[in-house]
């Protein structure tokens, strides 16, 4: 597998993003492609510059044995997508200001939830205004094996 840099995005970056870049990390150490694959994550709106992830979702990575220490959020950089061969965004909103920032390149750019039409969602849920972290936890291990299995294929 030829080395891959990955950009998960949501919007304030301490909910969805973060989580799922935490998930698909260990997803990929536990694959054994750590040297492979490297995962960061951002929002498109800076809100949370500087934070820390939201309780929420430290508590959900911490129930499922996924160490969350070493955050802090940033927002997505104008040449993001020159350094990253996937940048994948958790809801429509997300995806519509990537493609303003750096154009329509589907192939690139696109939702988490594109990999896993079976899951019945269209977006990952923002558990900010759910409350579901569990949920969206749920979503976000499932997409990640999903993108797993589209980058070794």
């Amino acid at each position: 597998m030829k080395p891959q840099q990955i950009l998960f995005v949501c919007l304030g970056n301490i909910c969805r993003s973060p989580m799922a870049e935490y998930v698909f990390r260990h997803h990929v150490k536990q694959a054994g492609l750590g040297g492979t694959i490297s995962v960061a994550s951002a929002g498109t709106s800076g809100w949370h510059d500087g934070e820390n992830m939201h309780k929420g979702t430290q508590k959900a990575l911490a129930a499922h044995g996924i160490n969350h220490s070493g955050f802090t959020s940033s927002k997505v950089k104008p040449d993001d997508h020159r350094r990253f061969d996937f940048i994948i965004a958790m809801d429509d909103n997300n995806l519509a200001e990537l493609e303003r920032l750096f154009g329509r390149q589907p192939e690139k750019i696109f939702k988490l939830t594109d990999l896993i039409p079976e899951s019945g969602y269209n977006h990952v849920p923002d558990p900010w205004y759910t409350g579901d972290f569990e949920e969206t936890f749920r979503l976000v291990d499932v997409g990640s094996v999903a993108l797993l299995d589209k980058l070794a294929g």
